[in-house]
């Protein structure tokens, strides 16, 4: 029987217990009670931490937290990236939304995974586009800027169940952005589980003032991925990039984040 090739297994788990470097990353999700909840992302950034000769420390924020007068600059003290995955409903948005701003005008290396995107997304049309009231149809139906909305298709769907865009799908990367670099390729594909979509009514505002559509579905008609122009670091994806991390393959966008991370002064 041939023995397996255990070189590249070893060698990994050799650096994983000789790592140089140390940091911390905030996680801002509203399941924080149940750190479980995000184990694919813990384990993705542990990927991308040995990637980058770097344990990485986990705090664990809970974003309802950040709705009260809560002081930023303390509770982020010492985080060098800060990071907000997906989830569902309007719980914590609010504070999900003020980690965000925080990471952009500070300039801290940012991910956002599916409604980390949405977000982001939410955020800059308030704060940089000025349209106040900006927000996802799926926590205020009736906002005048619905910035994060429903694919056409599926608004005149009353039983919701089966409607989400499940599974692998293509995404195109635009040139010259962070993402285009990191993955070294056209087309990728990248597992989704999510229902509302970047609305494209709003797309040309949003790219004319600095937020660049960093990734597209081949027909167009979806943004797969934004990142932000004045920015050391800002990307956020409509996918999951944490379902696709292996332990001797991690994923290219959370290397990066890992790396802007440790060069964040």
């Amino acid at each position: 029987i041939k023995s397996p090739d255990l070189v590249e297994w070893k060698n990994m788990v050799k650096k994983m217990k000789n790592l140089s470097h140390e940091i911390n990353i905030a996680i801002v999700g509203k399941y924080v009670e149940l750190p479980d909840a995000y184990i694919s992302i813990s384990e993705a950034l542990s990927h991308a931490g040995v990637a980058n000769d770097s344990a990485i420390n986990i705090e664990y924020i809970y974003s309802e937290d950040l709705e009260e007068k809560t002081d930023l600059d303390k509770l982020f003290q010492g985080m060098k990236g800060i990071l907000v995955p997906g989830g569902f409903g309007h719980r914590g948005i609010e504070g999900k939304i003020e980690a965000i701003r925080y990471a952009r005008e500070n300039k801290i290396p940012y991910l956002g995974l599916c409604l980390g995107m949405q977000c982001a997304v939410i955020e800059y049309s308030r704060n940089v586009l000025n349209l106040k009231d900006a927000n996802s149809s799926e926590f205020d139906p009736d906002t005048p800027h619905p910035v994060i909305a429903l694919m056409p298709e599926q608004k005149d769907i009353e039983d919701m169940g089966g409607t989400m865009r499940l599974g692998i799908y293509p995404c195109r990367l635009e040139e010259g952005t962070e993402s285009k670099k990191l993955y070294d390729e056209e087309i990728i594909y990248e597992r989704h589980r999510h229902r509302y979509e970047l609305n494209n009514q709003y797309r040309n505002e949003l790219k004319n003032s600095g937020m660049l559509m960093a990734g597209i579905s081949p027909d167009e008609k979806l943004v797969e991925i934004v990142e932000v122009k004045d920015h050391p670091w800002f990307v956020g994806t409509q996918f999951h990039p944490e379902f696709k991390s292996r332990p001797n393959r991690p994923h290219p966008l959370f290397v990066g984040f890992v790396k802007a991370a440790l060069n964040y002064k």
